[in-house]
């Protein structure tokens, strides 16, 4: 079951990785903002960008740190973010193929990871959390970024339903409370929380990950037929945009 999972995230975003690296919603946000900040100030030598994606994360913390590894479990990612980076000038990034759950690097390898919008795809949160934990240094820290799913079962519906027709390689989201006992199960202490709301555009939205005609047909009626509470919480317009919820967990390793 893990190794189709993975496959199937890998097959399935192999011709979308162009797509992530232009995303206008993935490549800027105050979210990036905090982590050059934290960045800067601590001036770690070897981080960890889990689940990379497009990259983003990597060139905002290259010109702050000794060097990132850009991991994803899609090859053709890691091309697109070796290109940009490339291009970029950004000598100091790597690129390594994994999947979240099972790590080659030693423990104790990073003085941090950082890990934005990939929680929700991981097979296995709670391993993907652990190898997370394993191989920061003691004093290091990890950023963590994902959408959350409000905690009323109603939204949570709405939520995961639309995330599945749009992107049929979806996991979960989780509440930030669960996301919160999920990095402390794993070895990890919460110092700091902040969220903020994400306005999504529907063509990109849907554009980005090549959602077929059927399902953005789907998409749009379950939009129009929610139930009032639903699209205000959401704020769904009139052309299918919506408002999601993201959370920034800044945490520090904890004793195993």
């Amino acid at each position: 079951m893990n190794e189709t999972q993975h496959s199937f995230v890998a097959d399935h975003y192999a011709p979308r990785a162009s797509a992530y690296v232009a995303s206008a919603v993935h490549s800027g946000g105050p979210d990036l903002d905090r982590i050059a900040e934290i960045l800067r100030a601590t001036a770690p030598a070897r981080v960890l960008d889990l689940g990379c994606g497009g990259g983003h994360v990597s060139y905002h913390a290259a010109p702050h740190v000794g060097e990132v590894v850009a991991c994803d479990l899609t090859p053709d990612m890691l091309d697109e973010v070796a290109r940009t980076a490339a291009a970029r000038g950004l000598s100091n990034i790597t690129v390594q193929q994994a999947a979240a759950e099972r790590l080659p690097f030693a423990d104790a390898s990073f003085d941090a990871v950082l890990c934005r919008f990939t929680v929700h795809h991981w097979h296995d949160r709670q391993a993907g959390l652990r190898e997370a934990r394993r191989v920061v240094k003691p004093g290091g820290f990890g950023v963590f970024i994902d959408v959350v799913s409000p905690a009323h079962p109603l939204l949570d519906t709405h939520l995961q339903a639309i995330e599945l027709l749009r992107d049929a390689s979806h996991v979960r989201n989780a509440t930030a409370a669960e996301l919160v006992t999920a990095l402390e199960d794993a070895g990890w202490s919460a110092t700091a929380l902040s969220g903020r709301k994400m306005r999504m555009e529907f063509d990109s939205w849907t554009a980005r990950t090549r959602t077929p005609d059927i399902c953005k047909a789907a998409l749009r009626h379950l939009q129009a037929h929610a139930s009032a509470p639903v699209r205000r919480y959401f704020a769904i317009d009139a052309e299918g945009g919506f408002d999601l919820d993201s959370m920034l967990f800044e945490v520090t390793p904890s004793l195993l």
